[in-house]
């Protein structure tokens, strides 16, 4: 067994391997994204209009979104409930250019903290196969198995776009953080 937290197992079982990913995922993301100013978090590259900052919003509101609203189907924690989603859908990314750095930064950390918690709360109650309480529009009951496979996809696709950012920063790159940091 490794110490470093966001090394996945070596031989474990499915859910180990996703959790594993995943974790892998939110660790190498925060370490791209950590120990920035406002001018660091809202950077951006000549063809984009994400940021660090953006991403960091983003993904607490995923991280809530995913399990406790798609999953369970209950509302979400503030800031997302205040929110006029209507007249600007991509808030979590505008609004972080107003956020303080240590703002983003406690945000995206206690919803990865609700967002581990609620995961592992509908994994113990049925594993990978556990329906979902709620069925699609079109009456399909997907599994908890697809909701964490949707998360481990969106932050595939997120830190990829924040290795880019980073590396615009300050020239941070690598796979994955030192073995002796934490966030």
């Amino acid at each position: 067994m490794s110490d470093i937290p966001w090394e996945p197992p070596v031989a474990g079982n499915e859910t180990e391997h996703l959790i594993g990913a995943i974790d892998r995922m939110r660790y190498t993301f925060r370490w791209k994204a950590a120990d920035l100013t406002s001018d660091g978090l809202n950077q951006r590259l000549p063809t984009s209009t994400l940021t660090l900052g953006g991403l960091l919003k983003h993904l607490a509101l995923v991280e809530d979104h995913q399990i406790t609203g798609k999953f369970f189907g209950e509302p979400l924690p503030a800031p997302w409930t205040t929110v006029d989603w209507d007249s600007d859908p991509d808030w979590d990314f505008t609004s972080a250019a107003d956020d303080k750095p240590d703002d983003l930064y406690a945000l995206y950390d206690a919803a990865v903290a609700r967002g581990r918690a609620r995961l592992q709360e509908a994994l113990a109650d049925g594993g990978l196969d556990r329906p979902c309480p709620r069925p699609w529009p079109d009456g399909r009951t997907p599994s908890l198995r697809r909701f964490v496979f949707d998360l481990l996809e969106e932050y595939a696709r997120h830190v990829g776009h924040a290795d880019l950012l980073r590396e615009a920063v300050d020239g941070r790159v690598g796979e994955d953080p030192p073995s002796d940091w934490r966030p």
